[in-house]
């Protein structure tokens, strides 16, 4: 992908080559030459001709710098010679001077961009996760299930009485048994006294964003002094080149630090998510976002969050390209998640449905291809259950329910685990009316499976 720029000499060295001319002195010539004799008394006077060429040099360059100062005072005024000052005293900076991040030059003339202050003052706001699964897996000889562990980022989004709340992907928790949360995990060595267990608030798996939770009733009061919320930024002033930092559990080794600059705005990528297909505009950087980053922070120069980290561009030929999502984008629907009551899952025996059959899932692909919103497409509600009395009609699209985002059949299924029959809970769907799309709001009260079964018989 990218051309050699250098050219190559017959002794293997790199070169650019400047376009310039050299000459060649053969030193054989030179030793070939006849000795000349030595004059008497031509060292001293070699040192005399040096010295009266150096007081002349010396008076003609002062003469000529006044010169030019003096000119520069005449027709462009100040300014040059505030640049002629600058240039010859060195650069000084103002006392009152406050910056989170610096840029300081060094003797190669190279820019260095220090972002110490940002991570000492943001790191804090930074967990590594680690997610617990177990995958079941079938074999000629039957079947057996096999525990794993996946390492992801979090960072500190918000509190409430009873919880700290935690913005992460919603792949890093993904089909979790068992959420950990490892608060200042940038020492050399874990201190289990940092590790909390956690559990979902919520998820939308079309932005890739999940909210988790730590009880603060878990916490020491030593942990928590040591911790802190992050700041949010504003994504949608982001200019291309910005400088950015990138702070997350890179391999699972710990918290860790790596910068760069805004490549890209709006950058359009497909990622897989929760086994769902999704297309989003993210920022696109050239700091490091390795596995483990995922649902790291973000940082710009204020060390502010203006991104959480999701992915990287993974290929053999291709190399510095990462990608978060604009944290003004989703911010509404970060605090949609947090506000989101954590409920525990229902006897299966006792689960809810809601009486609707012959679903079929709005991907991301598909609502791109006929201007259909995410979710869940109803064919069939079945007459006088939940559904059916709550105004539901085939046709609809579910995309929330009990406040959760749902983008397929198997997240519906997994929230209405939580819910019992007789409960009543909170639908939104999106109607075709008018040619096009309309949110409703419905209170469906959920009946049993046998109940189900019993009208589809009928």
């Amino acid at each position: 992908m990218y051309d050699d720029l250098n050219n190559n000499d017959t002794t293997g060295r790199n070169y650019y080559d400047t376009g310039s001319s050299y000459t060649h002195y053969n030193s054989s010539d030179a030793m070939n030459q006849p000795k000349k004799k030595k004059k008497k008394g031509g060292f001293g006077r070699t040192v005399a001709k040096c010295l009266v060429l150096a007081v002349l040099f010396g008076s003609v360059s002062s003469a000529a710098f006044m010169g030019v100062n003096y000119l520069g005072h005449q027709y462009l005024g100040d300014a040059v010679s505030a640049q002629v000052d600058t240039d010859t005293a060195g650069t000084e900076t103002d006392p009152g001077e406050s910056a989170v991040a610096s840029t300081t030059t060094g003797s190669a003339g190279s820019d260095v961009y220090d972002v110490s202050d940002i991570v000492e003052n943001c790191m804090s706001s930074v967990v590594s996760i680690t997610n617990v699964s177990t995958t079941e897996f079938r074999t000629m000889f039957g079947s057996y299930s096999q525990q794993s562990s996946s390492s992801g980022s979090g960072i500190i989004i918000g509190q409430n009485d009873k919880e700290l709340l935690i913005v992460t992907n919603n792949h890093v928790i993904t089909g979790a048994d068992e959420i950990s949360v490892y608060f200042n995990s940038d020492g050399e060595e874990a201190d289990e006294s940092n590790v909390f267990s956690a559990l979902v608030k919520g998820t939308d798996t079309s932005k890739d964003l999940a909210v988790i939770e730590v009880n603060l009733s878990d916490i020491p009061e030593e942990t928590l002094a040591t911790i802190k919320i992050a700041t949010i930024g504003d994504s949608s002033s982001l200019k291309v080149g910005e400088p950015v930092v990138a702070i997350g559990n890179a391999y699972g080794y710990g918290l860790s630090v790596t910068s760069g600059i805004v490549s890209a705005l709006n950058r359009e990528v497909t990622l897989e998510s929760d086994g769902q297909t999704i297309t989003s505009k993210l920022i696109q950087t050239d700091a490091a976002i390795n596995p483990g980053n995922s649902g790291g922070a973000l940082l710009d120069a204020k060390g502010e969050l203006i991104g959480i980290n999701s992915a990287k561009f993974v290929s053999e030929d291709v190399e510095g390209m990462g990608y978060a999502i604009p944290i003004s984008d989703v911010e509404e629907i970060i605090n949609e998640l947090m506000d989101i009551e954590i409920r525990d899952k229902v006897d299966e025996s006792d689960q809810g449905y809601l009486g609707i059959s012959d679903l079929v899932d709005v991907t991301t692909d598909v609502s791109e291809s006929y201007n259909m919103p995410t979710g869940i497409y109803v064919r069939t509600v079945i007459d006088g259950l939940g559904a059916d009395t709550a105004g539901m009609e085939a046709g609809d699209i579910i995309t929330k329910l009990g406040g959760v985002t749902v983008s397929g059949y198997s997240e519906l299924k997994e929230q209405l685990t939580y819910y019992a029959a007789g409960e009543t809970v909170e639908v939104i769907v999106q109607r075709m009316e008018n040619s096009s799309y309309t949110e409703k709001t419905l209170q469906v009260t959920l009946c049993t499976e046998a109940e189900v079964n019993a009208a589809q018989k009928e």
